[in-house]
């Protein structure tokens, strides 16, 4: 199966120098990281690993940056696509759980969780999206996932395009197409350096929340497949 592990980064020079000599040496797939109009060494470090690098003219943000790799995937031919974060959370080595769980079933899509890395004030607001929605995945943010071709062109769409974020609303377009979608348990680390993008500051945090509650009660009634 030809897989293309796609790492969006936004100044995330010193964590990929840390992430791509274990990366690299674990698997056999082929890397892309897109850069994100970082202002940092990101593409150098990549270059410096031979690993491949597009960079965006401007600022994307995680979705559209993931989006672009994907898009990516769909023009060249791969059957799968694995994403990872670029800061360091995600093990090379619980690929192998991915693959896995995606060999020994059906599903088009699967997610690695690890829903104790959730602080509590988290937890509570996956629960509130959950009711609402009535996904029932466990751990909506992880972004450690590996997507078969139906849900490349799924998430190659224009409306996937309109996304900020890629957990309700990925999921909610997956499901919505009829893919399915599994879960495996696996190991994370924390950051290695720097801090999360999505929840940055109270600021952000609140504009993720209002996106998110309006997205999860604009599809109240379109209850997904799973």
């Amino acid at each position: 199966m030809k897989t293309l592990i796609v790492i969006p980064a936004f100044n995330e020079a010193t964590n990929l120098a840390r992430l791509l000599p274990e990366l690299v040496a674990t698997v056999s797939f082929d890397v892309v990281i897109i850069n994100d109009a970082s202002t940092d060494e990101t593409a150098q470090v990549a270059k410096a690993h031979d690993v491949a690098c597009f960079t965006l003219p401007i600022q994307l943000g995680a979705w559209g940056a993931t989006q672009t790799g994907i898009r990516y995937a769909a023009k060249t031919g791969y059957s799968a696509v694995i994403t990872m974060d670029a800061d360091g959370q995600h093990l090379p080595n619980e690929l192998n759980a991915l693959m896995r769980v995606y060999n020994n079933t059906n599903a088009n899509v699967v997610i690695g969780t690890f829903p104790s890395r959730l602080s509590r004030l988290k937890k509570l607001a996956w629960k509130f999206f959950k009711m609402l929605t009535h996904i029932k995945i466990e751990d909506l943010t992880s972004g450690f996932r590996l997507y078969d071709k139906a849900a490349i062109e799924v998430l190659s769409s224009k409306q996937a395009s309109m996304l900020d974020y890629q957990d309700v609303g990925v999921l909610l377009l997956l499901l919505r197409a009829g893919l399915t979608i599994n879960e495996v348990p696996v190991k994370m680390e924390d950051r290695n350096d720097g801090k999360s993008r999505v929840f940055s500051s109270w600021l952000v945090v609140l504009k993720y929340m209002v996106q998110t509650t309006t997205l999860c009660v604009a599809n109240i009634g379109k209850r997904p497949t799973q």
